[in-house]
This record gives structure tokens, C-alpha cells and sequence, in this order.
């Protein structure tokens, strides 16, 4: 559709840090709306491979397979992450913390974009960065946070009346397309 709302990653290489037992995937990511770049992209992280969406990647911490997948907004039950209602501090222990729900992950549940610090902060979700140059490198809170907050912002600002008014309902036009699976 020519008024879709994509993100758009590629995944690049895996990376490994000596003190932690698995590794991420770093690949890098971009915005699109109407098939033009919106300014918004960089490095992305998530859990090793290889992409598998069944009960197998659930117990053995896998990213989720390449593919295309809708977005949603999101408010989950524990209370740590929404996309509207979000925290507006920027502190990493300020609840809930902004994310975007990723919908028909099959026995994937709770796929997420959000923000994150240190290594990773995921187990089957996207993890929004600056620069990874290798595993030694860390997701810093604040960059990772505004990367996040700016892809909802800029839904909310480009969908404007299409974007929901309530969390776990779908966000018309919009998508993760995944790429690769090094």
C-alpha cells in the first residue's frame, strides 16, 4: 500500500561477549512511510538464531523467524511496557516503558520493539541502538529509549486519526519486515 508504515530490519552478524552464555544478532533498522525513508534508523539487537516461531524458539530463546509482521499498540499484563501511556521520565526504572507490539509470531508471544541497556534486553524481541561496533559494545538507556519513543511519535504524527486511541489494537498499515538470518 502506498501509505504503509514499515520497519525494516536486516540482520547482519551475530555477537558474542565472553561474560554472557549467548549471543545477539546485530543488524540495523529503518523507517519508511509511503515507501520514503522518515529519518529514522540505526543498529538493532535481538536474540540469537536461527529465527524459529514455534514452541522450540520459546524454550531455546530464539529471535523470531524473518518475515513480515504486523504492529500493535501494546500494554501487556505485568505492567512494563506500553505504547500509549508510557512513562514520560527517561529513566530505565520508570514504568511502563515505551514499546510497539509485534503480532502473528505464532507461539511467539509478547514480541516487542523496546528500549534497552547493556548487552540486550530481550528474549525474542528488537532492541533499538546507536552504533555496535562488537559484542563488547553496550546499548545505552537514553539513546535506546528516544529511538523507540521517536518510532511511536512518528507512527502517531504520520497515521494520525488511523493511529489507535487504546493499547492492543492493531496499528493500520504498519509492519516489521524482517531480512536474513546470519
Amino acid at each position: 500500500m502506498a501509505d504503509e508504515y514499515l520497519i525494516t530490519v536486516v540482520r547482519e552478524v551475530m555477537q558474542a561477549r565472553q561474560d554472557v552464555a549467548y549471543q545477539r544478532t546485530r543488524g540495523r533498522y529503518e523507517a519508511s512511510f509511503a515507501g520514503k525513508p522518515t529519518g529514522l534508523a540505526g543498529a538493532i539487537v535481538e536474540r540469537q538464531g536461527p529465527g524459529d516461531n514455534t514452541k522450540t524458539g520459546v524454550t531455546q530463546h530464539r529471535r523470531i523467524a524473518a518475515g513480515r509482521y504486523p504492529l500493535f499498540t501494546h500494554a501487556g499484563d505485568n505492567g512494563k511496557y506500553k505504547t500509549i501511556g508510557y512513562a514520560t521520565t527517561g529513566l530505565a526504572s520508570s514504568l511502563p516503558r515505551p514499546a510497539i507490539g509485534v503480532g502473528d509470531t505464532d507461539a511467539r508471544e509478547g514480541i516487542l520493539i523496546h528500549c534497552a541497556a547493556g548487552f540486550l534486553m530481550s528474549i525474542g524481541c528488537f532492541n533499538p541502538s546507536g552504533p555496535l561496533a562488537d559484542g563488547n559494545a553496550n546499548l545505552t538507556w537514553a539513546d535506546s529509549r528516544s529511538r523507540v519513543v521517536a518510532l511511536i511519535e512518528d507512527m502517531r504524527q504520520r497515521l494520525v486519526a488511523a493511529f489507535p486511541t487504546q493499547n492492543n489494537v492493531r496499528i493500520p498499515n504498519t509492519w516489521l519486515v524482517i531480512q536474513g538470518e546470519p
